[in-house]
């Protein structure tokens, strides 16, 4: 899992330590396993936010883990064309390349550390794919996809795209340097990460060295989840009555209030990883109702059926002229049924 890594930890910027006497740990509400499904032409993917209630990921939709998977030559799959309107997509490549283009003229290439963040806006349409001479050779694939939802007021905002380099990335340590913590947007401890957001969020990578311990602070009126995408260990504290949680890769913490989150590493790992990476988010909830089917994100089921109307009108866009026709996906995405 490269990503982005520093040949000296020690000197980045550290992370304060938060001051336990005054600093309130977010205690662990819920740890959830994330199902395994396949997404577009059929790659694999763990649905993170399974079985979480909406008003606890809120501003966030839905997140696929993709992969990790070691492709054979000729086994690489992507998506089709198809369309967005509502949200944002956040979609950050740890292994491999992917390749994006869009109708609004946004694309490039994505590889290890880098990230694409797509707004959807008023209606776009998009496909991501990996490029043919990684489907010729196969290879390591690993990365996630994240949907940011947007407030009623920005739903058909103009569409945006922005493409996150590796080198971009805010890097921070731990106090005692045992962490590595990659800020892809909003800010941490005062450290920027390069994404421009419209719903205020933190989005950070978080490496955490085997048997070291990472208390990050966050903000209090931000939600705060921790996803695991290799490697195991615990999240939160033993000062608080849930206690500390175990947690491994494809699983889910949710955190309740508070302005600190704790992570610590298993010393010996019992998996192929032998680190525990995380992927950790929080943002402010917007607390407006959500209408989600398939490719949309809506407030209301008449947004959602003139979304549909205006895709099949070609009022979202146009396929560039070397590109096939774009298909609408049969079945929605798992858990994107009307709310």
């Amino acid at each position: 899992m490269p990503a982005v890594t520093v040949p000296d930890i020690l000197l980045l910027p550290r992370i304060t330590e938060p001051d336990a006497a005054v600093a309130k740990e977010r205690k662990v509400l819920a740890v959830t396993t994330a199902p395994s499904g396949y997404e577009g032409e059929g790659f694999p993917v763990r649905r993170a936010f399974a079985g979480v209630d909406l008003r606890a990921l809120d501003p966030f939709i839905h997140m696929d883990q993709m992969g990790e998977v070691d492709y054979a030559p000729g086994e690489p799959k992507g998506t089709a064309w198809h369309p967005h309107r509502g949200f944002e997509t956040v979609t950050y490549i740890i292994d491999g390349t992917f390749r994006h283009q869009d109708s609004n003229g946004g694309g490039g290439l994505i590889t290890n550390g880098d990230t694409q963040w797509m707004t959807a806006g008023g209606g776009i349409l998009h496909i991501e794919e990996p490029p043919e001479e990684l489907v010729v050779s196969g290879g390591l694939f690993h990365g996630f996809q994240l949907w940011v939802n947007l407030p009623s007021r920005l739903k058909m905002a103009p569409p945006r795209y922005q493409d996150i380099r590796a080198g971009q990335v805010g890097l921070l340590s731990s106090a005692d340097g045992g962490a590595l913590v990659r800020v892809i947007a909003g800010d941490i401890d005062g450290n920027a990460g390069p994404g421009v957001t419209h719903t205020p969020i933190t989005l950070a990578h978080v490496t955490v060295e085997p048997g070291a311990q990472l208390r990050l602070p966050w903000r209090a009126d931000f939600n705060a989840l921790a996803y695991v995408l290799a490697g195991s260990g615990t999240v939160g504290t033993d000062t608080d009555s849930t206690g500390r949680r175990p947690v491994r890769t494809g699983q889910l913490a949710v955190f309740g209030p508070g302005d600190v989150l704790t992570f610590g590493a298993q010393r010996n790992m019992d998996g192929p990883s032998d680190k525990l990476d995380v992927l950790v988010l929080g943002g402010q909830p917007i607390r407006e109702p959500v209408a989600a089917y398939g490719p949309f994100v809506m407030n209301t089921r008449d947004e959602l059926v003139q979304a549909f109307e205006d895709y099949q009108a070609g009022r979202l866009g146009t396929i560039p002229a070397e590109r096939v026709a774009a298909q609408i996906p049969e079945e929605p995405h798992p858990g994107h049924d009307v709310l």
